[in-house]
């Protein structure tokens, strides 16, 4: 690698340094890291703002702003006591209960939808039931954000990585639902086994507050019904847009803020009250840590480590599709896992070819990119998304209490996936 390679690790390394141990503020880092990388022409204005390869995913940032406009409208509504109350009173109050219902919607619900827009419908729904039932609600988020990046692996649709792997490698949604959601579906009741050990065994039960859980009525949180229909309506025809992605072949961006522009104009919601619950910060945040992931692609450092691991394993296709899966999952839980998939895609592909078209390897870049997401706090945009609401809602959820779960999860979740690749493709 040439001196500029190697500067562009250096500060990325010390902005994840600063991010990892919260020296800084997260957002203070990642703008640094970005400064610095524009300033040392790691990157410039053009591959940082407008390529789409290198630059800041500027589809990522207008579907989070889009869907957090929508969800804001909603707040205004009690739709989400309501599904708190509901949730509640479906596992009798009972946290562990609860814990596994909210899990489990969120991974159903990500196969579907995006992963983050997932989370950022679940997540005010958490805060709700959890404040009801006098629960601490960071366990629950860690384990929803969780879930929707085990969920979203499941479908073409679900995670970001996958349209990418997809579209390079000629794959359909039935190909994901046939190789990846069955194992998928494993890795759930796997997970579901890990959220009793990491979380479970300290919720206790208050038998107080689940009477009086139970005695709500959950239809008196509703407020405005003819907000809740505009509402309910236009977020029908978003999600509708985005599962109908492949025939409509609008980006999830335009079709979330297309949504958030007539939710406004037909409704009786202020703009000022729209945009309340914009989570700025971590927008800005997504675009400093792009611009970072963007100079390691844009000096060759990803592409580099790529081919190296790749060569490593030169003819050997037992080992060079179990090493995709490692070094994907070790390598999508320090940088974001687009860049990584999009600059990946193109070595598999070749190796694929190499093969006899063995696809065996598609499946290895897609497990291990969207699993190794749930590793750290910022393996993830669903995990950064959390974060950020978390800290909006006055519980702050560090980098290390998220990654001390997720490193456990990625290491079991990952371990289960090499022994299905290997007994399906391999063997």
């Amino acid at each position: 690698m040439t001196a500029l390679s190697w500067a562009s690790v250096a500060v990325f390394l010390a902005a994840y340094a600063l991010i990892a141990t919260e020296k800084v503020h997260r957002v203070a880092a990642a703008l640094g890291g970005a400064g610095i990388m524009l300033l040392i022409h790691a990157t410039g204005a053009e591959a940082a703002f407008f390529s789409e390869r290198t630059g800041v995913d500027w589809n990522v940032i207008f579907l989070l702003l889009g869907m957090m406009i929508i969800v804001g409208v909603l707040k205004e509504t009690g739709v989400f006591e309501f599904l708190a109350i509901w949730a509640a009173k479906r596992a009798r109050g009972r946290p562990f209960r609860l814990m596994v219902l909210l899990v489990v919607i969120t991974a159903a619900a990500s196969a579907l939808l995006d992963n983050v827009t997932t989370v950022l419908l679940i997540a005010p729904v958490t805060f709700l039931v959890c404040e009801r039932l006098a629960l601490p609600a960071a366990p629950f988020l860690i384990a929803e954000a969780m879930a929707s990046n085990i969920g979203g692996a499941a479908t073409l649709v679900g995670d970001p990585p996958n349209i990418i792997i997809a579209s390079r490698g000629g794959l359909t949604f039935n190909d994901f639902l046939v190789h990846m959601a069955p194992m998928v579906i494993v890795l759930m009741v796997v997970f579901v086994g890990l959220c009793w050990l990491l979380f479970g065994r300290r919720f206790r039960h208050d038998p107080g507050r689940a009477m009086e859980i139970m005695a709500l009525d959950e239809r008196e949180a509703l407020g405005d019904r003819t907000l809740l229909w505009q509402s309910l309506g236009v977020l029908a025809l978003v999600m509708a847009a985005f599962v109908l992605h492949p025939v409509l072949h609008y980006e999830p961006s335009i079709v979330a803020l297309l949504g958030a522009g007539v939710l406004v104009a037909v409704t009786k919601v202020t703009t000022e009250q729209a945009i309340a619950e914009v989570e700025w910060p971590t927008l800005v945040f997504f675009a400093g840590l792009f611009v970072m992931v963007g100079s390691l692609v844009e000096t060759g450092v990803i592409g580099e480590l790529s081919k190296a691991a790749v060569e490593a394993t030169a003819g050997q296709p037992e080992l060079t599709t179990l090493g995709l899966l490692g070094v994907s999952g070790v390598l999508s839980a320090i940088v974001d896992n687009i860049p990584y998939v999009a600059t990946m895609s193109p070595i598999v592909e070749q190796l694929v070819e190499a093969n006899g078209g063995d696809q065996a390897l598609w499946w290895a870049l897609a497990f291990g990119a969207d699993l190794g997401g749930n590793a750290t706090a910022v393996g993830a945009a669903a995990n950064v998304v959390v974060l950020g609401i978390a800290a909006r809602n006055g519980t702050p959820i560090s980098f290390w209490q998220f990654t001390k779960y997720g490193l456990v999860v990625t290491v079991v979740t990952v371990g289960l996936v090499a022994p299905y690749l290997w007994l399906r493709y391999l063997l």
